[in-house]
């Protein structure tokens, strides 16, 4: 889940930005979103700077291929980008009342309420975003959530996330409410991914291009 305004972690390892308490539980996190859909959805930047990080994820696609998209908010911009492109789009959110946007906004998608921590779709797709939302498990969760997303990638496609520009955590906001993010060192990312079968294609912290954000891709 992206949060606009706070949707990047600072580059200093210890935690900045707005206090928040030492731990957040993922349904505290939950009902932050809850209840902030319609002002999130209404702030969301569509300016799109993202554009071009999707388009070479996309690059790894064909038209008609199935995107996932792990915490997919309301569906915009990156959805309605990924549906442009000639790709069909599968998001998944633990907030209904995003989902409830996503579903109007874009009713021939899939669209499925769930948590990436226990993401088990049995399926593969040409490609899996994690797009400000990857961010905002622990680092622990993010050590067992990435071999899981990886699982979700097929032979030949990409994994698009967004991280920290180094290792340590930091604290955001989503409609004045504090929300965790945390980031591993690029290094732990690349080792955690080799694993999986995924190689690092390209890894850019705090990019000036794309608003500050630290951004990876891996290929399968």
């Amino acid at each position: 889940m992206d949060s606009p305004g706070s949707s990047k972690l600072p580059a200093a390892a210890s935690v900045a930005g707005r206090p928040g308490p030492t731990t957040e539980a993922p349904d505290d996190l939950r009902a932050v979103y809850e209840r902030q859909a319609k002002l999130f959805d209404n702030q969301r930047s569509r300016a799109l700077f993202e554009r071009d990080w999707l388009d070479r994820l996309l690059a790894h696609t064909r038209p008609g291929d199935c995107v996932l998209d792990v915490g997919c908010g309301s569906g915009e911009p990156i959805a309605r980008h990924v549906i442009g492109r000639g790709r069909r789009v599968c998001g998944i959110d633990f907030a209904a009342p995003m989902l409830e946007i996503a579903r109007r906004r874009f009713p021939a998608e899939r669209w499925l309420l769930g948590d990436m921590r226990h993401l088990e779709l049995g399926e593969a797709f040409a490609a899996v975003i994690g797009w400000d939302s990857f961010f905002h498990l622990t680092a622990d969760e993010q050590r067992a959530t990435l071999p899981r997303l990886a699982r979700h990638v097929a032979p030949g496609g990409g994994l698009l996330l967004t991280v920290g520009p180094a290792e340590g955590e930091a604290w955001g906001e989503v409609g004045g409410e504090p929300v965790h993010h945390a980031s591993l060192a690029i290094e732990e990312y690349e080792r955690i991914l080799a694993t999986a079968g995924l190689r690092v294609e390209g890894f850019v912290p705090n990019d000036a291009a794309c608003a500050g954000h630290s951004v990876l891709l891996a290929v399968s």
